[in-house]
Parts: C-alpha cells; sequence; structure tokens
C-alpha cells in the first residue's frame, strides 16, 4: 500500500462536473489499496474573480487582507470535493493550510514554508479517509494565527512539502496538459511530452510550457528526493516523472529557508577569449560559434553584453589545453566582422586571458532569493577578489576571477555559505543532482519569458565591491535578478577603469528597480541607468550538452536564419538563454524548438 499526495489545479476543479470526475479517480486509488492526501487549488477563474473585486475596492490593496480574502478560494474546493468523496462512500475530511499544521513565515502574499506538524493529518490518514487540503496557503507562527498565502504556483508548493513531510511514496501533479513537454504548446502544438526530465532540468526550465511545475515545487522534490510525477487530469496516461537523486538527508524544520546553496564549485584549468566591438546584428554569434563547433572546440561559459551605439562583445571560456585552437577561430572570425566601409577600424579586437578560475555557488535553494547572489558578491569582495564575468542560472552563478585569487575565493565562499569542503581538490566539476539519460538528445525543452526587463548600468567602476553593493541594493528591495552580464570592454574614465552591467528582472519590478538606483547612481559614482521593457528570453536546457560543442552555434544559427537578433547572452553547463526584441520572442521559441528537431508527431491540445 502506498501514501500518496495527489495535486489538482483549478481547471481540473473548475466547475462540479470535474470535482466529481477528481472524486472518481481518487476513490479508484483509494480501493486499489493506497492511502491519499489531495491537495486542491481554487475552482477555475475564482482567485482571479477575488483580485479583480479587492481592486474595485482599493487600487492598492492591503496584503493582509488579500491573503484573507484569496485563501477563501480553496476553501469553497475542498468543501466541494469532500462531499463529492462522501457522496461516494468513501470518508474524507477537508482541511484548511492551518488545520493541516502548514507554518510559514510571517510575510503576506509570498509566504515560505517553515514546517509542517503532521500530527492531526496522519491521524485521520491513519482512520481511513481521503483528506483534502486547501492549497497554496497556511499560517504564521508568530503567535497570532495570521493566514498567509505561498504566491504563485502555491497549491504545487503545498502538495510536494506535505509529501516530504509525510515521506510518501510519491507526489502526484494533475494539470491540464499530459505531462512536461518540450515547450509551451499554446505557443507549439507539435510539443512533445517527455517520459522523465531530471530536477536540474526541470528547475532550470522554470518556465518551461503551460506553466505545469512551480521551480519553488521542484526545489522541494529535489532537496528531499520526493519523487513528482506530472499528469494531465483528463486521462490515464503516465505523465512525466520529475526525478531526483538520493536525498540529502535534510531536516524537515525550516523546510523552505533552510540553506540555499549546496556547494562551491570551481575550475582552474580555464581560459577566456572575448571578441570586443562586434557589430550588433543576427548571426554575429552564429557565425563565430559555428566555426568554433566545427573545430571541435567545446566552450564552457558564453557571455554576451550590451553597449552604446552599434556593437557588442561576446565572450567564451575554454579549457586551457584548446586555447590555441580557440584563439585561432576567434582571429580568424574577427576580421571578418569588421565594418567594411572602415577596415581600419578598431572593430572586432580579439582579447585572450589566461590563468583565469571559475568559481560557482549551486542549489536550488536560490531561486527567487534576491540575496544569494548579492552575499556571493559581497563575500569575494571582502576578499579581495575582483569579478571578472559573471554567469547565471536558476540553480547556480558563477563567476571568473583571476587565477591566482581562486583559492582565496573558494575558501570565503565555503564559510560565507556554510559549506563543508575538501581544501585539496584541485579542481570541482559540475555534479549533477540526477544525471540525465544517455538515450536523452542534448537539448530537452525550449523555455520563453516574456515577462522580463533589462536593467543596464553604464560606467560601473571596475573594482571589488561594486556588483556587491549593486545586488545588495536590488536584494533589500527584494527585486529578484535572473541574467546578469558584465561586459568585457573596460574604459578608463578619469584614471577609473569602468564596466557597464547588465540584469534582467520581472517585468513590474523594472519601473522600481530604475528609480531605486537611479537615486543612488549619482553618490556612488555610476554612470546612466536604461531600462527596456520590451525584450523576451528564449532559453534551452539539457543535461545532455554538457560535451557537446555544436549545440550553442546550432541555437544561434536559429535565429540569424529568421533574422532575429541577438541582444544578450548567457550559459551555464545545461543551459543557454538569449535575450531577444519582444515581439521577437514567440518566433523564436518557435524556431529553436524546430532546430533541435523536439516536436512530437500528435498535437497537444490544452483543454479551455
Amino acid at each position: 500500500m502506498a501514501l500518496i499526495v495527489q495535486k489538482y489545479g483549478g481547471t481540473s476543479v473548475g466547475s462540479v462536473e470535474r470535482i466529481q470526475a477528481v472524486a472518481g479517480r481518487v476513490y479508484k486509488t483509494v480501493q486499489a489499496g493506497n492511502s491519499l492526501v489531495v491537495v486542491v487549488s481554487a475552482m477555475g477563474k475564482t482567485t482571479d474573480g477575488l483580485v479583480k473585486l479587492a481592486n474595485e475596492i482599493s487600487p492598492n490593496p492591503n496584503r493582509r487582507e488579500m491573503d484573507m480574502l484569496l485563501s477563501t478560494g480553496e476553501q469553497v474546493t475542498i468543501a466541494l470535493l469532500s462531499m463529492a468523496l462522501q457522496e461516494l462512500g468513501q470518508p474524507a475530511i477537508s482541511m484548511t493550510g492551518a488545520q493541516v499544521g502548514i507554518v510559514t513565515e510571517a510575510e503576506h502574499s509570498r509566504a515560505r514554508i517553515l514546517h509542517i506538524d503532521t500530527t492531526r493529518l496522519s491521524r485521520h490518514i491513519n482512520e481511513g479517509k481521503v483528506v483534502v487540503v486547501a492549497g497554496f496557503q497556511g499560517t504564521s507562527n508568530a503567535g497570532e494565527m495570521e493566514i498567509t498565502t505561498l504566491g504563485r504556483g502555491g497549491s504545487d508548493t503545498s502538495a510536494v512539502a506535505i509529501a516530504a513531510a509525510l515521506g510518501a511514496n510519491f507526489c502526484e501533479i494533475y494539470t491540464d496538459v499530459p505531462g512536461i513537454l518540450t515547450t509551451d504548446p499554446r505557443l507549439v502544438a507539435e510539443a512533445q511530452l517527455m517520459d522523465d526530465i531530471t530536477c536540474d532540468e526541470m528547475l532550470e526550465l522554470a518556465s518551461l510550457g503551460a506553466k505545469v511545475l512551480h521551480p519553488r515545487a521542484v526545489e522541494i522534490a529535489r532537496n528531499y528526493g520526493v519523487p513528482l510525477v506530472v499528469r494531465s487530469s483528463w486521462t490515464d496516461a503516465p505523465g512525466t516523472w520529475v526525478t531526483s537523486a538520493k536525498p540529502q538527508g535534510r531536516s524537515l524544520i525550516n523546510l523552505e529557508i533552510a540553506r540555499p546553496v549546496d556547494a562551491v564549485e570551481f575550475d582552474t584549468d580555464q581560459a577566456k577569449v572575448a571578441l570586443l566591438r562586434v557589430p550588433d546584428k543576427p548571426g554575429v554569434a552564429a557565425r563565430l560559434f559555428g566555426e568554433i563547433s566545427r573545430q571541435k572546440v567545446d566552450v564552457d561559459l558564453i557571455i554576451q553584453s550590451i553597449h552604446e551605439g552599434n556593437s557588442n562583445d561576446i565572450a567564451f571560456t575554454v579549457t586551457t589545453p584548446i586555447l590555441k585552437r580557440a584563439e585561432a577561430v576567434a582571429a580568424a572570425i574577427a576580421p571578418a566582422l569588421r565594418n567594411p566601409s572602415n577596415p581600419k577600424s578598431d572593430e572586432a579586437e580579439v582579447m585572450l586571458e589566461h590563468n583565469i578560475a571559475k568559481v560557482s555557488i549551486a542549489g536550488a535553494g536560490m531561486i527567487g532569493r534576491p540575496g544569494v547572489a548579492a552575499k556571493m558578491f559581497a563575500t569575494l569582495a571582502e576578499a579581495g577578489v575582483n569579478i571578472q564575468m559573471i554567469s547565471t542560472s536558476e540553480v547556480k552563478v558563477s563567476c571568473v576571477v583571476n587565477a591566482a585569487e581562486c583559492d582565496r575565493a573558494v575558501t570565503a565562499l565555503r564559510t560565507a555559505f556554510e559549506i563543508e569542503g575538501d581544501e585539496g581538490v584541485g579542481g570541482d566539476k559540475l555534479i549533477l543532482s540526477s544525471p540525465s539519460s544517455p538515450h536523452h538528445p542534448p537539448v530537452r525543452g525550449v523555455a520563453l519569458d516574456l515577462n522580463q526587463a533589462r536593467l543596464a548600468i553604464r560606467q560601473l567602476p571596475d573594482r571589488p565591491g561594486m556588483a556587491a553593493k549593486l545586488f545588495g541594493l536590488l536584494a533589500q528591495h527584494n527585486i529578484s535578478v535572473d541574467m546578469i552580464i558584465q561586459s568585457q570592454r573596460c574604459r578608463v574614465i578619469d584614471g577609473v577603469p569602468r564596466r557597464d552591467i547588465a540584469f534582467t528582472v520581472s517585468r513590474i519590478d523594472g519601473e522600481n528597480a530604475k528609480k531605486m538606483l537611479t537615486q543612488v547612481a549619482a553618490e556612488l559614482g555610476w554612470g546612466e541607468v536604461v531600462l527596456d521593457s520590451a525584450i523576451a528570453k528564449v532559453s534551452i536546457v539539457g543535461a545532455g550538452m554538457v560535451g557537446q560543442p555544436g549545440v550553442a552555434a546550432k541555437m544561434f544559427e536559429a535565429l540569424a536564419q529568421h533574422e532575429i537578433n541577438i541582444q544578450m547572452i548567457a550559459t551555464s553547463e545545461i543551459k543557454i538563454s538569449c535575450v531577444v526584441a519582444q515581439e521577437q520572442g514567440v518566433k523564436a521559441l518557435q524556431v529553436i524548438h524546430t532546430a533541435f528537431e523536439l516536436a512530437g508527431s500528435e498535437k497537444v491540445v490544452v483543454p479551455a
């Protein structure tokens, strides 16, 4: 007999008929000999309707009262589903987040789970009842029993957290698509169903598909080894399993706010090649990395930063033994990228740097926590380590530093993030928590984020502590940062070397971030703060792309063939992201999905 946690989203319980269908599925699962906890969302568009009501009363409603209001949506569903089960002769009891023992931070509208007291829950399970739980909500532990909500995707988070706390055999997420797809079926009807995907890949694809799984839920599954499967509410198809490595024996206390960083990694066998002042037009990255791929040069980090005017810098790191080949490719391509009307210009200069090291922090817990990257940068600054390159992903922040400073950087980061490590190791490499299967293609899926804005700060002084100051300020204002790109071009102004730095944030935070940073820029000696809200981020993800030289080139070539200009590039070991113009975002996703032959033979129809 298995203990199973099932979660049903708003579409799955959107009407009386659908609630009865869910009750039938639950009843069938219990009759097969299983114990069941069912977590549900509010019916259909209930939450949207409640938000609309609040906005009719107040343009800026109080967050506490919003939690009080929004938490009522799930209470309707749990009562109706419990009644439906009882009508089938199945003992059932409905419970709110507070009643089920979900204790959260005292942070309205975006609380994280501290712990779950499973005493009452376990008692009802042992009595043979199906416990129907209101997702998305809990109660603060501040003595005043404040109702809190978990934010977007909160029901997913509730379900996986309950599964972890109970030690359930697995957690099933029922939704309106048949599982995890290679991309959003609303944008590509031929998106293909995956049988399985690793937690690492799923975390990187935080915005994949029809938003079927929130990254906070995946983070908990990864940290506690909860087997997770995403299935359709409308069929009995097997769905997609999200696989994780053996759990690390974490405490269930401070469940969602435990250590955000699992490891400090470093690689001293690296060198950097940068092309400065390459033309800002479609096809440049495709040409460069296409030739790099043909020469079998395996690239690690790739960044493309932004500048005033019509040129960019592209930099990439390679392992030291193949630096000569990488240099030869870059030097051969550079003349072809120069302005033909001004062949003596200083465009497309090639810059090499030996004796560098890549230092990274990795962990599923850094998603949505603004202070983690800032803490890394502050730690390096305090250790006197200057950052030459920055590349970020959902689960990793990497910095390129001087090789002579690597040991100092690693020691400082391990101390700051309380990571135990073998100081004698010569070069930690990426160890995926759940490696990709060898039969999988290098790229598993393509994601599109149309909800980002880009901020650029011109002429930031190039010295230790600047990145720490910048991202520390954003963290203090609870603004999460996604991509971070530091330019390679350095200009000396009034005797001070300066670089530009660009980063992306959620579009709703863009104006506030610009206003705040503009206020401090003058006193800190920074240049202009520029905001662009008309961008899109398109990403490819796959654990199998490690050690595959041609993957980036294929992505860039697909964009170039359709005259889609790449504004920024950032990579991690299993992800490549490009910023493009917002109006080209959907087209970019579609052409990349086609280029990697990810389409299936059947069209996926998403129910209304």
